[in-house]
């Protein structure tokens, strides 16, 4: 494919349209969503975004669909030596490991004295209700994770011609700043950095009527592990897939006896691709970036959701001064084909 010049506005600078908002330009963290028909323009616009950062000898890492990447991979040609490719389809299948990854990629770059620039496209077709709901509040954590740190540049794609309008609305709320075709403009209905943790206490769908119910405390976690294992088993999940999941379950519940009062409800329920656990107890987590963060090495506390989140495919966290809920989810990846 060969390269075509972008006409119109430079991802460097906004547009005359920008001051319909007001002005919300940031020194620091820069995070745009792109919105582009199809894989040709995506390649023609993050092809220019990431060569622009080349030139001023930036950082780059690109985490997107293998798919795009080998297009992006052929477009820039020799250049794509010094891009980091990273499958988002397996850095980020659960929305909540995503932040970690830009954090490494942001402080090791800066280590290395140069500005960082990233592309990073969590959604895609396919993506269940509960996982866009997670991706958005992704989306709108990224700026509280980085609102205050060095300055980069974040700009997150959105495929008009494959994801539904609402999702596309979602985006335009959860990223200050939109590029469409050659313009990039305030977005007219950005929630603002303060919004982010808005989202932390909303309900979840109630489990089904038929789920397995637990009470959970000190005494009962042999038991509850048990019953996780041959849930697990009954599902048809590998080995791999039972011990996370009984690990994952296991530090969440600890965490609900430790920290949640003592004891906790647990619930369980099989799906057609797996396996779906969830805690309630009675403490609040205040942090809506807990388990997103890295523990520190001297710290005891944190490990738990930190663990979770790496061990399951989705963690749903929800916290609210009447309680808090951790819904699990683990798949059978044989259902991936």
């Amino acid at each position: 494919m060969r390269t075509r010049p972008v006409v119109g506005v430079p991802f460097g600078r906004v547009s005359a349209t920008a001051d319909v908002c007001g002005d919300r330009a940031r020194d620091g963290f820069r995070h745009d969503v792109l919105l582009y028909e199809g894989e040709d323009e995506f390649v023609l616009r993050i092809g220019a975004f990431v060569r622009e950062g080349l030139e001023r000898g930036e950082g780059v890492l690109v985490a997107t669909s293998a798919r795009k990447l080998e297009l992006l991979g052929r477009e820039l040609g020799a250049g794509a030596a010094s891009v980091e490719l990273v499958d988002m389809a397996e850095v980020g299948r659960n929305p909540a490991c995503i932040i970690p990854v830009w954090q490494r990629f942001v402080d090791t770059q800066r280590g290395r004295g140069r500005q960082p620039r990233g592309v990073g496209e969590p959604v895609w077709p396919g993506r269940s209700g509960a996982e866009l709901a997670e991706c958005r509040r992704h989306e709108s954590l990224l700026n509280l994770a980085f609102h205050d740190g060095p300055p980069w540049a974040l700009l997150c794609p959105y495929d008009r011609t494959t994801l539904d309008p609402a999702v596309l609305a979602e985006a335009e709320r959860t990223h200050p700043h939109v590029v469409d075709g050659a313009e990039r403009r305030e977005s007219a209905c950005f929630e603002g950095d303060e919004a982010a943790g808005q989202p932390f206490a909303a309900p979840l769908p109630d489990p089904p009527p038929d789920a397995l119910e637990l009470r959970v405390d000190g005494g009962s976690l042999g038991e509850l592990r048990r019953r996780v294992v041959a849930a697990a088993a009954a599902a048809g999940l590998d080995e791999h897939r039972r011990r996370d999941l009984v690990l994952a379950v296991n530090e969440i519940a600890t965490n609900s006896v430790r920290h949640g009062g003592g004891n906790g409800t647990f619930r369980l329920w099989q799906r057609p691709d797996g396996v779906v656990c969830e805690l309630h107890d009675d403490g609040t987590i205040e942090d809506p970036l807990a388990g997103r963060r890295r523990p520190e090495l001297d710290r005891t506390s944190g490990r738990g959701l930190w663990l979770a989140n790496h061990l399951c495919d989705l963690v749903e966290l929800r916290s609210s001064p009447q309680g808090t809920v951790v819904r699990l989810h683990v798949r059978d990846r044989r259902a991936d084909g």
